[in-house]
């Protein structure tokens, strides 16, 4: 028998139940409100249709009275600017939003209010798109695509893992390169598969094991951990299987329109060949293909491999890959290089041969510096933003530039020979991958350029001083210090 509730118990039950259960609806991202195209929300609720879907003719210009201009106004009142936001234009400060509930998109002298159609996350989370340096000019193709905006594609059923992608799809600008973010759960398979394209990874979080043969039947397998990568070659089959406690990687592919979603597949060649093909190539009944599985598996629940990885450790005919002609490099032991500013790590053929066309550098940046001003001469470069926010102005030739902010997931594409920069603009580390389809790890420094250039000739073209060009070193610094507080060069005249 069930206790009763007492009645004002009973009572209060569903109104306390109606509070508590969420509203599935968005509520608020913070967007404006009010009169808009002349619709006045909310609408009134109506119980049956009304009225037509089309205006008279006498609506038509010349023949329509003629509207109160008075009524109406795009002026915002009370508008609330952020530190630096009334500063002269040119200084290109970093406007931090997030301090004001609606940014306004207004830079020293230029821009105006803005009291139409907007959410305001979009613009506190790209305040150079919304409200640009005066040195922006021109267009440059987009260089960002926050891959939280990609679709993400689920594995098989029971919670396998998933992925998500960039390519030109979203990103046109990225023509030699694409990336995928790839989630294992524990002991979960990415299936079977090769490419048309190579395959350059980074361990994200977890640990995983890989597996793989070439061409010349020698076999490979290892494991790795947070910070450790891997390279396929074209062609290359491979498997890819999370430990105990799931793994999440990152992928880059030296092609451009690259698709996660064409990858060749074991169990759809296996489902694409007939049965008794099956039979003759690998010396078995036909009844013992009964069982292929229906679909294909793409990131699924598997058996819990061995910790003992010599259990799975078969060796090729041809012996096995290790050393510079393996695939893998535990980068996570590689002790980074430590400078003012930060840190950086790169890997390439130097060190990592099989790999022959990527060059990489892992970068941490600290609060208030960046990665000097620079562009590569023979590469785009690809970056994907880990942790942290920052931003890049790209120059392209001969006169635009534009400025385009990064976060935690998101993916730069710089094309070659466009000079750039990358700035922390948040209180923490700022931490990102660049990654050039490149034999060596290169580019030309723009300070380095100017102190290794005449004198003379550099005071000629810039009408700079010898005193600043004098103070210029001639060695790569990679990072430049700076300012924690991005608006303090209002007050002292100086950035660092």
């Amino acid at each position: 028998m069930q206790p009763k509730l007492s009645s004002a118990i009973a009572g209060l039950l569903p109104a306390m139940l109606v509070a508590a259960a969420p509203a599935p609806q968005i509520q608020s991202l913070g967007e404006n409100t009010g009169p808009v195209a002349g619709v006045t929300p909310p609408i009134p609720t109506v119980t049956a249709a009304s009225g037509s879907l089309y205006g008279s003719t006498g609506l038509q210009g010349g023949v329509a009275p003629i509207p109160d201009t008075s009524d109406g106004t795009a002026v915002v009142k009370n508008v609330k600017e952020v530190p630096g936001q009334d500063a002269d234009a040119n200084l290109g400060l970093y406007l931090d939003f997030n301090s004001v509930d609606e940014p306004q998109p207004i830079r020293g002298a230029f821009g105006g209010s803005d009291a139409g159609p907007r959410t305001f996350e979009y613009e506190k989370l790209n305040p150079d798109l919304f409200a640009a340096p005066g040195t922006d000019s021109g267009a440059v193709p987009n260089a960002v695509w926050p891959l939280g905006l990609s679709h993400n594609r689920p594995g098989a059923s029971g919670r396998a893992g998933w992925a998500r992608q960039q390519n030109t799809a979203v990103l046109p600008a990225a023509k030699d390169m694409a990336g995928v973010d790839m989630k294992l759960e524990p002991h979960a398979y990415r299936e079977l598969h090769w490419h048309t394209a190579g395959e350059w990874a980074l361990m994200l979080k977890g640990c995983v094991r890989v597996a793989a043969i070439n061409d010349n039947s020698q076999t490979f397998t290892d494991d790795l951990c947070e910070g450790d990568v891997w390279f396929f070659p074209a062609g290359v089959p491979h498997s890819i299987q999370a430990f105990e406690n799931g793994a999440e990687f990152l992928l880059v592919f030296d092609q451009g329109d690259f698709d996660e979603n064409g990858t060749f597949l074991i169990t759809e060649m296996f489902a694409r060949t007939p049965r008794s093909v099956l039979s003759k190539n690998f010396r078995a009944p036909v009844d013992a293909f009964k069982n292929l599985p229906n679909n294909q598996l793409y990131i699924f629940n598997g058996t819990p491999q061995p910790k003992d990885i010599s259990k799975q450790n078969i060796t090729g005919p041809n012996g096995s890959l290790t050393g510079p002609s393996g695939y893998t490099y535990h980068w996570s032991q590689q002790k980074a290089f430590e400078t003012p500013g930060g840190s950086v790590k790169i890997l390439d053929p130097t060190t990592f041969p099989i790999a022959s066309t990527f060059s990489a550098a892992l970068v941490t940046v600290q609060p208030g510096a960046m990665r000097e001003l620079h562009w590569h001469t023979t590469s785009d470069e690809w970056d994907y933003f880990l942790q942290g926010s920052g931003r890049a102005t790209l120059y392209k030739a001969p006169s635009s530039a534009n400025t385009f902010d990064f976060t935690a997931g998101d993916v730069g594409y710089i094309p070659q020979a466009d000079a750039h920069y990358i700035e922390n603009t948040g209180t923490e580390d700022l931490i990102f991958l660049e990654v050039l389809q490149a034999s060596h790890f290169s580019d030309i420094s723009v300070a380095q350029w100017l102190a290794l250039t005449p004198e003379q000739t550099i005071i000629d073209h810039l009408n700079i001083s010898s005193d600043v060009i004098e103070a210029i070193p001639k060695e790569k610094t990679i990072l430049k210090t700076g300012n924690v507080n991005l608006t303090e060069i209002v007050d002292t005249g100086k950035a660092y």
